[in-house]
């Protein structure tokens, strides 16, 4: 219904300003949703929310709108197409077409880099400065010189993870010099000459994320990352190597990283890093916010203790695997973490809920913590309240307890109570927690926007006489959820945007009809592996919510290219 005349007298630009508001602090990132609803208040809400779009995913469906789409959202200046399973070369030619000041494009899990749609896209559009091409499938030599020449002025480069790469770089290889970050993970022919004339060459370089390189040692990267003294971000992987030459010195290394005066983020993943090197980071004052040591070996917490209390501004701190930490240890390094906003400590066996309430009560910004796997719920409630003092942490927005087997209702109901305010909670392989526990968090935490109960025993929902009507996320794979816990979501949580019900055995057709009936902004359901679920039931699905985008179907479902066009017709893709 249209808002009458006299509620929308403030100026236009009040209006921008609010609906910017929206779009920066939407915690999910997904940054249309609210769009899409206000767009439909009035012709002059449409106006704004159009002005305001500024990316755009174009999948098969899109095709035949996209004269109208360029027209309708002027500002767009990026572009996703890893969803277009067309003729992406004649897509991009199409592009080209359109006067679009575009700086983004993403052509991930293309089979190939679209080589004859690049040079008709470049020729036309000069303004792209980002550019991913993940997941590839075949990648080689050429495509790497075909981007150099078509956007010489690219300052962001993606290309990890080929499926298969045909390179053979020369240390004289082309690449877009103006480049500031570049991801090259996956590229294994790389080596000590390819890498440094890398360096040499992008004299801009800032971020560097190079994992998996077993022809590349600790010197070839002291050595080139010497000729980029500009570097804000480095993430390299030398575990493979350095596993078989554990004795071998890393002070070349590390001589390197202290004299990049501007680091900010440093992974070290799998790298085998002793105290003493800690220690040289530390004191050398790098301006540190991120660091990221998962799975990383050789050192103890003399040289972590060392490392957080001289780098007093971390952010996010990636300790996966420290198994040698114990909520003496937490409690220790959280004096020294006053500006921490996300913590990993997963795999760290010994650590219990006593390291978490340390962090959440010395680090007042800490927003996210990941504990997978340790002991949290192994200490009472009775044991653990004692530091806890019954105090409330609205800060806590994300709590990842994923894999944690004495976790049980006693402790999350306490999490519960004190964590109002949780937006994402991961309970997955968490066998200890009953319905009633669920029943409890869904109550007090009605800000949960994403719940994950995947592979979390025979368990059924709780009786949800409550709305959850935040919840937007929700992932019940391999749980023994049946019809009747398929009706109390879909009488509960019609906001829901996602619905993974992948191996539930026990739900048929009715129930999944129900969620689909009720919850009418669902986008996308996951029935794979539902054998009590028929096939035919798909196209009923697509027929009666307009508002889905993708199905995975239950067994049995086939296909034809015939109708999963029609099904692309009418908005949703079928895989």
């Amino acid at each position: 219904m249209a808002a009458p005349q006299s509620d929308l007298r403030l100026p236009r630009e009040c209006w921008e300003s609010i609906f910017k508001f929206l779009l920066i602090n939407d915690a999910d990132g997904n940054n249309h949703r609210y769009l899409e609803s206000l767009s439909l208040v009035c012709k002059q809400f449409l106006t704004i929310t159009n002005n305001l779009r500024f990316s755009l995913t174009i999948c098969d469906p899109t095709l035949p709108f996209l004269p109208h789409l360029f027209q309708r959202f002027p500002n767009l200046t990026s572009l996703n197409l890893t969803r277009f399973e067309g003729d992406i070369d004649a897509l991009l030619t199409q592009i080209s077409t359109f006067p679009l000041h575009l700086k983004s494009l993403n052509l991930s899990n293309q089979p190939t880099i679209p080589s004859n749609g690049l040079r008709a896209f470049a020729k036309k559009i000069t303004s792209l400065t980002s550019l991913t091409c993940s997941n590839i499938h075949k990648i080689c030599t050429y495509d790497l010189v075909l981007i150099s020449d078509c956007f010489p002025s690219l300052q962001e480069l993606d290309l990890s993870n080929p499926r298969k790469v045909y390179f053979e770089l020369s240390s004289n290889f082309s690449v877009p010099p103006k480049l500031r970050k570049v991801n090259l993970s996956g590229h294994y022919y790389i080596n000590d000459s390819v890498f440094l004339h890398l360096c040499k060459s992008c004299e801009f370089l800032e971020e560097i994320v190079m994992l998996n390189y077993p022809l590349l040692t600790q010197d070839d990267v002291a050595f080139a990352i010497r000729e980029r003294p500009g570097l804000r971000s480095l993430s390299i992987r030398l575990g493979s190597f350095i596993h078989n030459h554990i004795h071998n010195d890393s002070s070349q290394l590390i001589d390197s990283l202290v004299s990049l005066k501007g680091l900010t983020y440093l992974d070290l993943l799998c790298s085998f890093i002793l105290d003493k090197s800690l220690l040289a980071i530390a004191e050398n004052g790098l301006p540190l916010r991120r660091i990221v040591l998962e799975d990383c070996f050789g050192y103890s917490y003399v040289g972590l203790i060392n490392l957080v209390s001289k780098c007093r501004f971390l952010q996010y701190l990636d300790l996966d695997n420290a198994d040698f930490l114990n909520d003496g240890h937490v409690l220790e390094l959280s004096r020294f973490l006053g500006d921490l906003v996300s913590i990993n400590i997963s795999r760290c066996s010994s650590l219990t809920s006593l390291a978490l309430f340390a962090l959440l009560r010395n680090c007042a910004k800490l927003n996210e913590v990941r504990m997978e796997s340790t002991s949290i719920g192994k200490m009472s409630v009775k044991n653990s309240s004692t530091l806890m003092n019954f105090v409330v942490y609205p800060h806590l927005k994300s709590l990842h307890l994923g894999r944690n087997t004495w976790l049980g209702d006693e402790a999350i109901n306490m999490f519960a109570s004190v964590f109002p305010n949780l937006q994402f909670l991961d309970l997955s392989f968490s066998n200890g927690i009953s319905e009633e526990g669920i029943g409890h968090v869904l109550r007090k935490c009605n800000k949960i926007r994403h719940l994950t109960l995947a592979y979390s025993g025979q368990k059924k929902l709780p009786k949800m006489e409550f709305n959850v009507s935040m919840l937007e996320v929700l992932n019940l794979t391999h749980t023994s959820v049946d019809d009747e816990a398929l009706h109390m979501i879909s009488k509960s949580c019609f906001g829901l945007l996602q619905l993974d019900l992948s191996y539930c055995q026990d739900v048929t057709e009715k129930g999944v009809m129900q969620v689909i009936e009720n919850c009418t902004q669902l986008r996308e359901i996951t029935l794979y592996g539902c054998c009590k679920v028929t096939p035919g039931a798909v196209d009923s699905m697509v027929f009666m919510r307009p508002s889905l985008r993708k199905i995975t179907p239950p067994p049995g479902f086939c296909c034809s290219d015939s109708k999963r066009k029609l099904l692309l017709r009418h908005g949703c893709l079928v895989c």
